[in-house]
Formats: structure tokens, C-alpha cells, sequence
């Protein structure tokens, strides 16, 4: 590579790229010296450049050839593309423009494919790439230059990547500069983390591009909400794109690159479109996704021969990064296929849903990269306006197990240790680590064990390289291979409804001589993906032993093994201590232990959607490590006593009891005191004395009076919320309802009280009233309905006669409630004025009285007549 080393952008190039045609005119030439200036001296910058301004190829070519004698020093360049797709063929673009050959200067590292060699000097890798790189290699040996591409989409390893990379080049290698690149983005944040970093802002270079709403309002039978509410998980967007297609091709001209939000649609949709263009020698329909192989790929994104025209049904993949020569027409879906945390499953899922604002201008972008075009949206401009405005990060929704092994792998413990455009929350990081630790891939102080080491490097979730790996020990490799294919965030085979997980392996078996149908299609498809995970592990491909799936799951999901609560129940109790149930009976639900690996709705009665029986005898061979036995003392309600058992459990699943000796008083009398308050209070033996002290007692406190505050409080609330203070003390060898009727709670009762307390108790509130008669007669304080505002004092009416004023109680502040009854001891009068009765009264009550009891005495002056127990006083 020659050139002349001057400032200004086609000079910054080498001689073959700066000739070459296709970059002529880019935006980002302007830049590149500015660029080059930032690197050389402060070692981190910023890149803000629209889509078709060049930076994804230029940029790499231009820093290194004019950096390879000064700071870059005869290092490397690493560029991070977030997909394989775009990583391939920006590292071919690249390697075009220098008249070469990937894998000689420029060379390209994506999963299972790498192609480069001694003589390169930038390399396009993805990020699960980068993060295994500079987790074995923290210095980056050999690299001078690491370049974030198209950081807007906010993956989970594009975050992780730079996290771990600013720290690697403050610690490790002082001289590794740093450049992030993308469309839209965070810039001030961005500035930030990255010790503020110089922000280079470039133009774009795009067509016009005519934008056209086709808000069709079809919606699902019975539904009147359009087809792009969110609500309408389940409608079929592609009887609105078909539509579109067909106006596009019938109005316009150029190629129409498609968005749809994942694999299933563009299969679909390719089988009608090909009806389409079997019409048509000169239409061709090409898919475009993740999985494709390379070629099937490259096909997608080629140029069209002169005088045809191609239909490009593309997922998100196609939003960035790659431009599809000849497109003029964008017929867009507005849905994408987004990775959100799963509760149902404990990971990652992806669910189908709008894009965002920003996502819109980029899909929106492609139609004009090449010449003018036009852009059909399937939604309305109200709805538009509607959307967020931009992709919410991975690292804020999706799942963090994967994340958290990495840190850990890298030493650290607490994510905040490192610098993040958004932190990850600690609602994914807790449980995630939780999980890691069950998983044996932590300790107890979340460093990483060797076993984590191993999870971490299968490239996979950990769940499932979990299941991987213990499978094959197992010499259940390949089921497990197969069993992780199924139950990575999607069951390809649709449309059972069984929960069964046993019936899905059946048909794999079946997969390869069952073809054609769809069902069997989706099955080959899952089939393909085990044998794929296989060949990662080194695992021999074989049978297939559906049985095996409890025990295997149960290794990648140890929190969701079961227990069926009671016999013929639906419902079970998980071992992380949440509830499932089944909807219905089914040959699962027969088991007594289950794996519930899908299971959606609330924590205590998640729905199950997916599971396999449990071998409980699979725990002690698996999970030894992990089980317990305990001492439990509680009270037992059968035999109202306190029982100790002996509990053999798996976290929260008890698996076998048994019944042990009662331990000593502190153990026990907390569990009599829990017995009691489940009980009741009527389990004591409660004495009229006993009574009688909380009544009088509560009724002083509920008078408010100063002197009266701090007495104790001896309701029945009062009482059942404080056992542990006044009656646990006195429990001592005692372990039954029949021992507690030793209690003398009267005596238990006053021990709350001073002898201050318990004379001004007496005084204030007294048991008894003597009456004029010499009777003492018991005050009530409490009826039926409760303690009473005013004592009662139910007396004969003759054994008053004489006195005017009516007995007082709380030093005469509070009047009694005087009953006077009748010889038949029935109420006659109720008062608290017995002066007024005799003035006023009495007279009607004796003339009532005197013909039923005529043996009575009913004086005429009853304050004169003397007070008698007898039906007539004694004669003196």
C-alpha cells in the first residue's frame, strides 16, 4: 500500500482506494483527517456519520494507512461489526477497493468462519468474537486500534465489548486507541465513559427518498384493532406486505429489499413470492437472515444482472452496515424480532415487536443509497409518531446470565467496577447471579469456578452449556444437544399443545423420514441446530432417549424442578419456591416430580407450557451438593403440640421428613408461642380473676387519662401481638395445649404490672361495689359486644333504697351504669342518675311491681326506707 501522507481525505487513503470510483465523493473523506489528528493525540473518538457517508470501509483502510508509521506503530486494526453478515462483507468490500482477496490485508473472524493470514492488518470480527479475545488476551497484543461499528444497535456484547476494552486499555495497554462509530447514538454519554472523547460528526450521502403510509387497518377475526397494535401478537403481517410488494412492483422500478421481523415470515413469504416470480424468468426473491450460509447470503446482497430484478426479504440484518446494490424500493413490516428477558423460561426470548423511530430511518435509508427511491411503510403517520425513539438497549431488557459470567471471567464481581453507557440493572444482575451460583458456575462470593470457565467458553447460554456438558458425562449428549435446539427461546415445532417436552424429541427421531409437511419441516429444523451444537461439543450424533429430558432439563434449570403439592392436584411447588400449575390432566401432570422449563403468569401460579417428569432420585445423584437437612419445630395442629421433624429438602421442596427429639426450651417455646397465636387465645386457661384484670385494665387505658398511659396493654390484640413479652417467659418445659392449662395466667398477668400499677388498678377499677345493702356486688367492664365506655352494676333495686348519689370508678370521674333489677333479677331501670330515678321513677316501677311481688317491700319514701337483701327488712 503507497500514498503520500498529507491532510486532506483522498491523500489519507492508499493509492488503490483512493482511485477507486466507488469513493469518490464520500462524505466521510472530510473527517478523516480530523479523525486521524484525534487518535494520534488524545486516543479515543467518536464517529457520527449517516448511513451511506463510507465510514464502515474507509475509516479502517484510511486509519491505518495513514497511522502505520506513527502511533499505530505497525500494529493491527480490529473493526466490531454487530453481525456476521455485515462483518463478511464489509471485510470484502474492504479487501475490493485494494484490489484483494479477503484474508490477505483485510481478513474477516466470525463464528465457525475465519479468514486471514499473516499479512493482514484489519480485521472485521463480531462480538462474541471480540469478548472471547480480550478475555484470553486482556493486552490485545498486536492491536493498535479497536473500531465499534454501528454501536446505535446496542447489543448486549457491543456494551460488554467497550466496557471491558476502555478498562483493558487503562490497565493493560496504555497505547490501544479506541473509535466508536455509528448512525445515531448517546454522543455527550458516550464523550463521557470514554474520558470525553472528541466527537467527529460527518454528512451523509443519500438519494431522495419518497416515504408512503399504507396504514391497512386489516385486523384479526373479532378484533377491531388495526394490525399493528401491539396487542396483535398473533396477526399475519404478510397479506399486508404481499400487497405491498405487488403495488411496489407494479409502480416503481429497481430492486425492493423487504423488512420482516424474522426467519418464519420470510420463508413464508418467499414460498408465495416465488409462486410470484415463477411467472417471471426475470424476478427473483432471495431470503436474508442470520442463519443462511455465506453463500445464500452473498446472493442476497449481489448486484442484479443487467435486465432482472430481485426481492430481498431481509430481517433487521439488512437495517445497517450493508448496502444491497440496486435497491430503490423499501416495503417495511415496522416489526422486529427483540430479545426480552423471559420469566417463562429464565432467559431470553425473542418477541415480535415495533420498531422504533430511529430503526424506521435507517430501513427507510436503504432505498436511497444508490439513486432515488421509495419507501412503503405499513402503518400510519399518527402511528408513527407513536413509536419510541430509539432501540432500547439489550442490556436493559434481555437476559443477564451470559453477562454476568463474563464479568466474572474478567475479574469483577461488581458491575459498577467498569464504565457503562447504561449499567446493567440489578434486577437482571441479582437473579443472574443467583442462577450462576445453582449452576456451580460461581461460588459463594461470585468469583468464577472452573466450571464456570467451561460454560463461558461454549459461546452459548449458560443454561444450556450447562446442559451440554453435564449431558455428555451422562453419555446424554446429543439429547441434550437436542433438548437445547428446542428450548433456546424457541419451540420451533408449533402448534402442540401438549406441554409434554418427551413428545417434541419423538419427533425428531421422525424428522428425517417425515419431511414435507410443515410440522416436520419445523423438526428438521430443530434437528439441524442439535447436529450443529454437537459438532461444537465434539459430540457424536445418535438415539435420541426422550426419558432422559427430566433429568437433563433439571441440570439447566435446577430452580424449576417441582413438586406436586398434593395428590391429584394440578398445582406444584417449584424449588425456588414459586407455584405452577397445569391447565389440564395430561401425562405429565401424573408425576408427582416435573421440570417446569416454561412456565408463564404470575409467581404462584405460573401456567405450565413446557415440562418432562422428574426421577427424585436423579437429586441425590445430581444435586448431593445441594441438599439439606434440617431441623423444623413447629407446632402441629392435629395434635395441637409441638412437633420436631427431621426435613431432607432441595431448597424449598421438602423430600422426605421424619420425626426427631424436641431440642431445648429456646427452640421450642418460640414455636408453642406460634402455636398459640395460630390458636387463638381461647387455647389458655382462662380464669374469671384472669378476665377480670384484662377488662379493668382496658377499660382505664381507654379512657385517656394521663395516669392511666402506661399500663399494660391487655386486649386481645394487645395480647396476641406481644406473647414473646409476657407469656414466653413463663413456658418452660412445656410443649402441649394440655400443659398450658397449668398456666395461672392471672398471676402471669400481674407480672406485667408495678405495685404502683396493680393498687391504683384496684382503687381505680375494683372488682366489686358495696352497695347500701352491705352486698358487694361485681362491676362489669366488658360485654359481648366489648370493653364498655361505662361499667356496669346489675343490683337489686331494694338493695339500694337510701342512697342519692350513683357509685363512681377512675377516682369518681367515670359514673357506673346502674341495672336495677326486679326480685326476678330483670332489668326494671337502667341509669347513671339513681337520684333522678327516685325522684321521678320510682313511683311507676313500685306500682308496677307491687301486684307481681307482693311479698316485697316497696316503701312509699324509698331514701328513707332501709336497704334490704331479704323480700322485707328485719324488724328492729
Amino acid at each position: 500500500m503507497s500514498g503520500t501522507k498529507i491532510k486532506n481525505g483522498p491523500s489519507l487513503l492508499p493509492d488503490p482506494v483512493a482511485r477507486h470510483p466507488g469513493t469518490a465523493g464520500l462524505p466521510v473523506l472530510e473527517i478523516l483527517a480530523d479523525l486521524e489528528a484525534a487518535l494520534a493525540s488524545e486516543q479515543r473518538a467518536l464517529v457520527e456519520a449517516p448511513p451511506g457517508a463510507g465510514k464502515t470501509t474507509i475509516i479502517p483502510l484510511a486509519m491505518l494507512h495513514a497511522a502505520g508509521t506513527s502511533w499505530l506503530n505497525g500494529k493491527n486494526i480490529l473493526v466490531l461489526e454487530p453481525r456476521r453478515l455485515a462483518a463478511r462483507a464489509c471485510a470484502g468490500r474492504m479487501a475490493a477497493l485494494l484490489g484483494e482477496n479477503p484474508g490477505q490485508t483485510v481478513g474477516y473472524h466470525v463464528r465457525l468462519d475465519r479468514c486471514a493470514g499473516p499479512d493482514t492488518r484489519i480485521e472485521v470480527i463480531t462480538e462474541g468474537i471480540l469478548t472471547r479475545r480480550i478475555q484470553s488476551d486482556p493486552e490485545l497484543a498486536g492491536v493498535g486500534l479497536l473500531i465499534f461499528d454501528e454501536f446505535h444497535e446496542r447489543h448486549l456484547h457491543s456494551d460488554l465489548g467497550l466496557a471491558l476494552a476502555l478498562e483493558a486499555a487503562e490497565a493493560f495497554s496504555p497505547d490501544l486507541r479506541l473509535l466508536v462509530m455509528s448512525a445515531t447514538m448517546d454522543l455527550e454519554s458516550l464523550s463521557r465513559i470514554m474520558g470525553g472523547a472528541k466527537v467527529i460528526e460527518s454528512r451523509g450521502r443519500s438519494w431522495p427518498v419518497e416515504t408512503v403510509y399504507l396504514p391497512l387497518e386489516a385486523a384479526r377475526p373479532g378484533s377491531s384493532r388495526p394490525f399493528y397494535h401491539s396487542a396483535n401478537k398473533g396477526f399475519d403481517i404478510l397479506p399486508a406486505c404481499r400487497a405491498a410488494i405487488a403495488k411496489a412492483l407494479k409502480e416503481n422500478e429497481g430492486d425492493i429489499l423487504v423488512f420482516l421481523p424474522g426467519a418464519a415470515q420470510i420463508r413464508s413469504l418467499a414460498e408465495d413470492l416465488d409462486a410470484l416470480a415463477g411467472g417471471d424468468p426475470k424476478l427473483f426473491v432471495y431470503p436474508l437472515f442470520g442463519n443462511l450460509s455465506y453463500s445464500e447470503q452473498a446472493a442476497a446482497i449481489a448486484p442484479s444482472p443487467a435486465g432482472q430484478r430481485k426481492i430481498v426479504l431481509a430481517t433487521p440484518i439488512a437495517e445497517t452496515s450493508l448496502t444491497i446494490e440496486g435497491v430503490r424500493v423499501v416495503v417495511d413490516s415496522g416489526l422486529a424480532r427483540v430479545p426480552k428477558f423471559s420469566a417463562r423460561t429464565g432467559m431470553s426470548r425473542l418477541e415480535t415487536l415495533a420498531i422504533s423511530r430511529a430503526s424506521a430511518d435507517q430501513r427507510r435509508g436503504r432505498a436511497g443509497r444508490t439513486a432515488p427511491g421509495i419507501c412503503y411503510r405499513l402503518w400510519s403517520p399518527h402511528v408513527h409518531q407513536g413509536l419510541i425513539p430509539f432501540n432500547r438497549p439489550e442490556i436493559l431488557q434481555t437476559d443477564l446470565t451470559s453477562l454476568v459470567l463474563e464479568l466474572a471471567l474478567w475479574g469483577v464481581t461488581d458491575p459498577s467496577d467498569l464504565s457503562w453507557l447504561d449499567a446493567p440493572p440489578d434486577s437482571g444482575i441479582v437473579p443472574a447471579r443467583e442462577l450462576l451460583e445453582r449452576l456451580g458456575a460461581l461460588d459463594s462470593r461470585g468469583q468464577i469456578t472452573e466450571h464456570g470457565r467451561s460454560l463461558c467458553a461454549a459461546g452459548i447460554h449458560p443454561r444450556l452449556a450447562q446442559m451440554v456438558i453435564c449431558g455428555e458425562q451422562l453419555g446424554l449428549g446429543y439429547t441434550a444437544c437436542c433438548l437445547a435446539a428446542l428450548v433456546d427461546g424457541r419451540d420451533l415445532i408449533r402448534g402442540i399443545q401438549d406441554p409434554d417436552i418427551r413428545i417434541r424429541l419423538e419427533m425428531l427421531t421422525k424428522a428425517a423420514s417425515a419431511s414435507g409437511r410443515p410440522r416436520q419441516k419445523a423438526a428438521g429444523q430443530v434437528l439441524a441446530q442439535a447436529r450443529n451444537l454437537a459438532g461444537r461439543f465434539n459430540i457424536k450424533t445418535g438415539t435420541i432417549d426422550p426419558e432422559s429430558a427430566g433429568r437433563l432439563l433439571a441440570l439447566a434449570w435446577p430452580e424449576r424442578i417441582a413438586k406436586k403439592r398434593r395428590a391429584g392436584s394440578l398445582a406444584y411447588v417449584m424449588a425456588s419456591g414459586g407455584g405452577c400449575e397445569f391447565t389440564g390432566e395430561n401425562a405429565v401432570s401424573r408425576h408427582d416430580f416435573i421440570v417446569a422449563v416454561d412456565a408463564g403468569g404470575g409467581a404462584k401460579n405460573a401456567r405450565i407450557s413446557l415440562a418432562a417428569p422428574y426421577d427424585p432420585a436423579d437429586l441425590e445423584k445430581d444435586f448431593s451438593h445441594r441438599l439439606k437437612t434440617r431441623e423444623n419445630v413447629a407446632w402441629d395442629r392435629s395434635t395441637r403440640s409441638v412437633r420436631a421433624m427431621e426435613t431432607l429438602a432441595y431448597e424449598r421442596i421438602n423430600l422426605k421428613e421424619s420425626p426427631c427429639p424436641l431440642p431445648g426450651p429456646e427452640t421450642v417455646v418460640p414455636a408453642l408461642i406460634e402455636g398459640i397465636a395460630r390458636e387463638g387465645l381461647d387455647i389458655l386457661p382462662w380464669s374469671k380473676p384472669a378476665l377480670s384484670l384484662c377488662c379493668r385494665t382496658t377499660f382505664l387505658r381507654g379512657l385517656n387519662f394521663p395516669e392511666f398511659a402506661g399500663l399494660p396493654d391487655l386486649s386481645r390484640q394487645g395480647l396476641t401481638g406481644s406473647l414473646d413479652n409476657w407469656l414466653a417467659p413463663f413456658l418452660g418445659g412445656m410443649t402441649s395445649a394440655s400443659d398450658l392449662k397449668k398456666l395461672d395466667l392471672t398471676a402471669v398477668l400481674k407480672a406485667l404490672f408495678s405495685w404502683e400499677q396493680l393498687s391504683a388498678l384496684e382503687a381505680q377499677a375494683p372488682t366489686h361495689i358495696e352497695v347500701p345493702s352491705g352486698s358487694r356486688i361485681p362491676v362489669a367492664y366488658e360485654d359481648e359486644t366489648g370493653p364498655l365506655k361505662f361499667p356496669v352494676l346489675a343490683v337489686r333495686l331494694q338493695e339500694m333504697f337510701g342512697l342519692t348519689a350513683t357509685p363512681v370508678v377512675a377516682g369518681g370521674r367515670v359514673p357506673v351504669t346502674l341495672h336495677l333489677l326486679s326480685p326476678a333479677q330483670r332489668p326494671v331501670q337502667i341509669t347513671r342518675d339513681l337520684e333522678n330515678f327516685w325522684k321521678t321513677t320510682y313511683a311507676q316501677v313500685k306500682k308496677d311491681l307491687m301486684g307481681r311481688y307482693p311479698k316485697h317491700y316497696w316503701p312509699e319514701d324509698p331514701l328513707a326506707a332501709p336497704p334490704t337483701r331479704r323480700a322485707k327488712p328485719r324488724k328492729k
